[in-house]
Parts: C-alpha cells; sequence; structure tokens
C-alpha cells in the first residue's frame, strides 16, 4: 500500500516514473509515442511557463547490450533495435531526423568512455540503416560519462544506454 501511495504522489506532482530505468524492450507503436512530436508532453510540476523551444525534444533511453568493452551488439538487442527500425520508418516518424547517442558509466577514464560511447552508438546507427532506415536521417555521437541518467550513482548500469533524441 505504501509503494502504492508514493507512486501515486510521484505521478500525481509529474515525476517521470520510468525516466530512470531505460527501456530493455518496446514495440514500435510504444516507441513511435515516444518520439512523435505531436505526442503530448509529459506534465511537469513547475514547468508551465516554458516556451516550446526551452521543452526537451521527444527522446527515449534504451538498454542496449554490447559485449564488454567493445561495440559488438549481442543478440538480445536486436529486437528491440529491430522495433525502433520499424518505428523510425513509420508514417508518422517518416519525415524526421534522429540521433543516437552512446551513454557511458564513470568506470574508466572520460577518453576511453568516450571513445567506447561513440564507437557503440555508431555500431546502433549501423544496425538501423541495415534494417532500412536512411543513414541521412541518423546522426551518431557518443557522450561518454558526461550526461549519467544517474548522477548519485555514477557505476550503475542504467547510465550505460544509448539515447534516440527527435533532432528534427
Amino acid at each position: 500500500m505504501r509503494t502504492f501511495l508514493i507512486t501515486l504522489l510521484l505521478a500525481l506532482y509529474g515525476v517521470p516514473l520510468q525516466a530512470q530505468v531505460p527501456m530493455r524492450s518496446a514495440t514500435p507503436e510504444e516507441l513511435i509515442q515516444k518520439l512523435d512530436p505531436s505526442s503530448p508532453p509529459l506534465r511537469t510540476r513547475g514547468m508551465r511557463n516554458l516556451t516550446p523551444e526551452a521543452r526537451e525534444k521527444p527522446n527515449v533511453d534504451l538498454s542496449i547490450q554490447f559485449e564488454f568493452d567493445s561495440a559488438k551488439l549481442l543478440p538480445e538487442s536486436r529486437p528491440l533495435l529491430d522495433n525502433l527500425a520499424k518505428a523510425i520508418n513509420s508514417d508518422k516518424l517518416r519525415g524526421f531526423t534522429f540521433v543516437v547517442e552512446g551513454h557511458t558509466d564513470s568506470i574508466g577514464t572520460s577518453e576511453y568512455n568516450q571513445k567506447l560511447s561513440d564507437q557503440r552508438a555508431t555500431a546502433v546507427l549501423t544496425y538501423l540503416a541495415s534494417k532500412g532506415v536512411s543513414r541521412e536521417r541518423l546522426k551518431s555521437i557518443g557522450k561518454g560519462s558526461t550526461d549519467l541518467l544517474l548522477p548519485d550513482k555514477p557505476d550503475a548500469a542504467e547510465n550505460r544506454r544509448v539515447r534516440i533524441i527527435l533532432n528534427s
């Protein structure tokens, strides 16, 4: 009962409940909903006066699995990436471009994490292109450990993710 009440209060005050958990699976429809700029934005307490330009672009954090210390995609991530390719190629998202951001945790040096995140973002872009997404609609960028999802837990696995952001 206590957990339910906490969850309800967080939802009422506009705290995004899934913002701290990268998606491990999603249907193409769920991904379209997250990335579609015409979808209503999450209401956030205290942010009513933001101009449209100040709002965060639609994005989704995905838990994409790679071989250890590598940019080689593991087979268990392919279904999620296949659904992402279907979403990006859908009628609703066909006219848009996207940024593929690679993120790491803070384990390792900044230089190492930057290089690994670049390679992983490129690997995801390459995979999406192999599934029919035009390379002209995608840009990859590595963020290393500069934009942690959980800054208070810099070594947490949730920080290791790929973020897809609507670009235009």
